[in-house]
């Protein structure tokens, strides 16, 4: 039977309720449970059940859950005195309710006059069949908020009696930007397995077991959701304390702003006006050459089987040579392509599927049919679910399905062999097919549906193929060898082109092409513009190997060292000398190119396992950035210490996270001055400061009086401008930080940094587009930090400008009314 989550039913102070002042609570005469102090005045309903008791006096009300447990729920103590007074029923015996269903009015000032207390006990009335195996008290508790989870007692007690252990459990929140998706799921499982303990994740009223990832993808667990972790077995401390750490970890998940994707499934396009097919943007560039349609053909499978025991060693055989290539593969793929064959062989792995699929065979299936009758309803499951991730990752399953099938029933998989220059049309891809692509002939694709952030898509933009995807119907129309051209970036695929389209479209690609080589070669010259200002062209770092790349690529330096690789996915924190090899080993492979350190940024969507923080509703506006310093002064000034110990000195410069304050910087400053007395260093260690809160830009002027240097992180300054969450699919497609509201807060921030003589640089996302960056120097911004291998294209960009050009664009700009117009005004200028 699976966990029973019971949550908060009324706003309050959680408490054990050993505590409550009446001995039928406190000593469980009535049963175990939680008590709360309630600050609001109505009870909602802990769980989906039925109210099996109403008393007459409205003050005390039993649900029974569908399995069963029997939860009592006695608003105050002494209460029944009342009779009734204070109390509107919302409910009748009988009535069957939701979870969150108002149950009970009550006037709690009038129970604080008259009643005893007012502390409301929450008690599991049937404890000979079911179990509080993990309750929250002494905190805070909002209507909704985990309160208890509840298993039946027997499977409690043959866990206890079986594994030799205790039951252990924790509430995390989902730092994770696309919450638990296929990749870190398949981390999930990995890690359970490596202990004798029975993990579960539990959200809502549904549970998973951490050993199957179809299992945790169909909990569709979001982003900043708190969930329950409970462990129990011989390993379970152990276990609950690893996956909960991975899990807050992060798993090493991109905190930038997601893919754009609508917060549905996108729909099928329309014919454009033109007479081009439109779609959604899954990997960006431009491509000539002839459509042609890939149609896989289905694999048909037998139902009944041949013998239980010949089928399971068709299935086992299958398997093992699918277990075998995935991990073949993985040893030789990399980045997504090698996180995407991991997942896939997660999945294969997957204890669920194993035991449907032998179910079936049992009952005298073919291995084949067994296979496809136990994965098709998971994928359909996710195909059907609310959040378009969730959906897209169906494909993910049905891809698992066919290659075991192929492999059951003999079919051979060969790569995909098409002419040079063929632009792929397909139904749907799936991620197989995509891998096994002969890339030297194909130079894109498009399919009728998909999502922009399929596994897909990821690997297209790996790939560097262009691609489309949600075209819909209209994709049929388009016949085998019929001329096309595909903009994938524009969104658009233009049918039968006639010749001067071509004839342009080459010339941009040709254009493209030669642009890219001229600013490589020419990517080791200073960055000036036109009319000969300098400017700095550096990049962002995440590792040592983006240092090697960057100065390939001619930057001039690093205008900003993410440091949460040192800190996160570990046990403890870095030592100082850990910090220091890894700080004076980037700085060397810069070869004395400045080199910006920020804080560490953690906390809220960036957790570390070793320090504690309590779940925050808003992680976004919570204990982050550089408060997470101050708030661990230990790890604040082991980092500076490491920092001040990078030989030379005087290449490294210290970058404060998230100032909001004049005082945040002080104490910072503070800190850097006493350590670098105590290690000698006369020299006065640069200190500036990210402008990431409209607070830091509106005091732009007072913080420049005491910072060294201003750099802006477009990032996070934009989704709390424009209150949008970059985590958000729903409202990720608004978030744009070329918004007039962005670039006057940048504008003045230039401005407040000019009144003290510092320079404002930018090292978030709009210094790596080429829209904006005219408008970032007409705004007074003098230094860009890219993504390592855009250094030459920015440089490039910059040396084709003129100052006064720049200037009276960024004014134009800021007049605009939106970011869409921005865009369009930024369009004309680099035309």
């Amino acid at each position: 039977m699976a966990s029973i989550l019971l949550t908060a039913p009324m706003q309050g102070w959680a408490t054990p309720i050993d505590e409550v002042p009446d001995a039928v609570f406190s000593e469980r005469m009535l049963g175990d449970g939680v008590a709360i102090d309630p600050t609001g005045d109505c009870l909602y309903a802990p769980c989906a059940g039925t109210v099996l008791t109403l008393l007459p006096s409205g003050h005390a009300i039993t649900l029974a859950t569908p399995e069963g447990a029997e939860i009592l729920i006695h608003i105050g103590l002494d209460t029944v005195a009342l009779g009734g007074r204070g109390f509107s029923p919302c409910v009748a015996v009988g009535d069957t309710v939701q979870r969150g269903a108002p149950l009970i009015r009550f006037d709690l000032d009038l129970l604080v006059r008259e009643a005893r207390a007012v502390v409301t006990p929450i008690v599991v009335v049937n404890p000979d069949r079911f179990r509080i195996v993990h309750a929250v008290s002494s905190e805070l508790v909002a209507v909704g908020d985990p309160l208890m989870t509840l298993e039946s007692s027997d499977a409690v007690a043959r866990r206890e009696t079986n594994q030799d252990g205790t039951t252990h459990a924790r509430t995390v929140v989902v730092p994770l930007p696309h919450g638990i998706h296929a990749r870190p799921a398949a981390r999930l499982a990995a890690t359970g397995k490596r202990f004798d303990a029975d993990v579960t994740l539990a959200s809502g009223d549904k549970t998973a077991n951490v050993r199957s990832p179809i299992a945790l993808l169909a909990l569709a667990i979001r982003h900043n959701e708190t969930i329950i972790v409970t462990a129990a077995g011989g390993d379970a401390a152990a276990a609950l304390a690893a996956i909960c750490d991975l899990i807050e970890s992060g798993m090493d998940e991109p905190a930038e702003a997601p893919v754009r994707a609508p917060a549905v499934a996108p729909s099928p396009a329309r014919p454009a006006v033109d007479g081009a097919l439109t779609g959604v943007t899954a990997a960006p560039g431009v491509a000539i050459g002839r459509a042609r349609w890939f149609r896989p053909a289905d694999i048909v499978v037998p139902e009944q089987g041949e013998g239980i025991a010949v089928e399971e060693a068709r299935f086992d055989a299958a398997v093992t040579t699918l277990s075998t290539r995935f991990a073949e593969r993985a040893r030789t793929a990399t980045g997504p392509e090698r996180a995407i064959v991991e997942a896939h062989a997660a999945m294969l792995d997957d204890p669920l599927l194993h035991e449907t699929t032998r179910g079936g065979i049992a009952r005298g299936e073919s291995a084949g049919h067994a296979w496809r009758s136990a994965i098709r309803p998971q994928a359909d499951a996710l195909r059907n679910s609310t959040d378009p991730r969730l959906a897209e990752r169906a494909d993910d399953m049905l891809d698992l399905e066919r290659q075991l099938l192929a492999l059951i029933a003999g079919v051979e998989t060969t790569p995909l062999s098409f002419p040079p220059e063929t632009i792929l049309l397909a139904d749907d891809l799936l991620p197989s097919h995509v891998l096994s692509l002969d890339r030297a002939n194909i130079v894109g694709f498009c399919v009728e549906r998909g999502g922009p952030t399929s596994h897909v898509a990821i690997l297209a933009a790996t790939m560097g193929l262009p691609a489309l995807v949600a075209i819909g119907a209209p994709l049929n129309s388009v016949t085998d060898d019929t001329p096309v051209i595909l903009d994938a970036g524009e969104g658009l695929l233009r049918i039968d082109p006639d010749a001067d389209t071509l004839v342009a479209t080459q010339v941009r690609i040709v254009q493209a092409q030669v642009r890219r080589t001229e600013a490589l070669a020419r990517a080791g010259e200073p960055c000036r513009m036109a009319d000969g200002t300098r400017i700095e062209a550096f990049a962002n770092l995440g590792a040592l190997g983006d240092a090697r790349i960057a100065v390939e690529n001619g930057a001039e330096g690093s205008g900003l060292l993410r440091t949460e690789f040192l800190f996160l996915e570990r046990d403890a924190a870095p030592t100082v000398a850990e910090q220091t090899a890894d700080y004076q080993a980037i700085a060397d492979a810069l070869d004395g190119r400045p080199l910006i350190v920020r804080l560490l940024d953690i906390g809220g969507d960036k957790p570390a396992p070793y320090l504690p923080m309590a779940p925050e509703e808003n992680p976004a506006l919570g204990l982050r950035g550089i408060r997470v310093g101050l708030a661990h002064p230990q790890i604040l000034e082991d980092q500076v210490r490491a920092i001040l110990s990078v030989k030379p000195a005087g290449q490294c410069r210290i970058m404060v996270p998230m100032i909001a304050s004049l005082d945040e910087l002080r104490a910072v400053r503070a800190v850097v001055d006493r350590v670098a007395a105590d290690i000698g260093i006369g020299d006065r260690m640069p200190v500036g400061v990210m402008i990431e809160t409209p607070a830091a830009a509106v005091t732009a002027d007072l913080i420049a009086a005491e910072a060294d240097f201003l750099s802006v992180g477009t990032n996070d300054l934009t989704q709390y401008t424009l209150a949008m969450d970059r985590g958000n699919a729903a409202v990720a497609s608004g978030i744009d930080g070329l918004h007039p509201a962005v670039l006057r807060l940048i504008a003045q921030t230039c401005k407040g940094g000019a009144v003290h003589g510092r320079w404002t640089g930018v090292c978030g996302g709009l210094a790596s587009d080429p829209l904006a960056v005219p408008i970032l120097i007409g705004l007074g911004v003098t230094e860009l930090s890219s993504a390592p291998a855009l250094v030459p294209e920015i440089k490039a960009l910059v040396a084709t400008l003129t100052m006064e050009a720049c200037r009276a664009h960024a004014a134009a700009a800021l007049q605009c009314g939106s970011a869409a117009d921005v865009r369009s005004l930024a369009r004309e200028f680099t035309a």
